[in-house]
């Protein structure tokens, strides 16, 4: 019995250590190549370089709209890069927005590799350059968040109070979402990130709008009900329709009159 129960710990260690060292790659889904440019989807843009803190360069694309004095920042998901949000980006200059989309470090021709820390420095660089080469004032810069960049806007909000915050199809905690897809695993695996979002919305004074699908498969309906729920008035939350990566597609028109109707309100 002595030795069974010695091996059994053995394998829980080692399978723990294992899922430890797997984490990034379970995360983060990087591409590098760009798979095509604003310019094909009709879009005017211009490059744009951003210096991180920590020595990163950043490349990312600022999409203008002639007749708009707000901006969009704009953080994406955990997989790809910039350029496959082309009808995300579609859709926010039909809104009469200027869009600040940016790659994390990792992704696309961003240097560097990505790590929570990593993303949120991204962001935080990614609103400085908004504030000081941009000269926006942060009653004029929107906080767009889409799954894991969810996550990273929630904490930009503990350090910034942007005019307006939409979160996208994300999740309350890195801890809550190992509990809901892998409830017995995670009792015994340390968890590398913790992307707490739940214990940084309630630093948000600004509108909130979430939008989440019942049907996603990738983030638990309820993660996103939760992380509404912690977060201060005013606020607003939409059901989507259809799943993780294309619900807001599927969801159409009413996906996006209700942006309109909580930019314009």
């Amino acid at each position: 019995m002595v030795s069974g129960a010695i091996s059994l710990l053995v394998s829980i260690g080692l399978l723990s250590g294992m899922l430890y060292l797997m984490q990034p790659s379970m995360v983060f889904f990087p591409s590098r190549d760009l798979s095509s440019t604003p310019s094909q989807w009709g879009l005017a843009y211009e490059d744009v370089t951003i210096d991180t803190a920590d020595g990163i360069k950043l490349h990312g694309w600022f999409v203008p709209h002639q007749n708009s004095n707000e901006v969009l920042l704009f953080l994406h998901g955990n997989g790809g890069n910039i350029s496959h949000r082309g009808e995300s980006l579609r859709i926010f200059k039909r809104l009469g927005l200027n869009v600040l989309i940016i790659d994390y470090r990792g992704y696309g021709q961003s240097e560097g590799t990505p790590s929570e820390d990593g993303l949120y420095e991204d962001a935080r660089s990614a609103w400085r350059y908004l504030a000081e080469t941009r000269a926006y004032r942060a009653e004029q810069i929107i906080l767009f968040g889409r799954s894991i960049g969810g996550a990273v806007a929630a904490k930009l909000v503990t350090e910034q109070q942007p005019a307006k915050v939409i979160l996208e199809s994300t999740f309350s905690s890195a801890r809550d979402m190992a509990s809901s897809l892998m409830p017995l695993l995670s009792k015994i695996v340390l968890l590398r990130y913790s992307f707490d979002s739940i214990s940084h919305i309630g630093q948000l004074q600004a509108p909130l709008l979430m939008l989440h699908s019942p049907d996603d498969e990738i983030i638990p309906f309820e993660l996103g009900e939760k992380l509404y729920q912690a977060a201060n008035q005013p606020k607003q939350f939409v059901k989507l329709k259809g799943d993780h990566n294309y619900g807001f597609i599927q969801s159409q028109p009413d996906y996006e009159r209700a942006l309109a109707k909580f930019l314009r309100d």
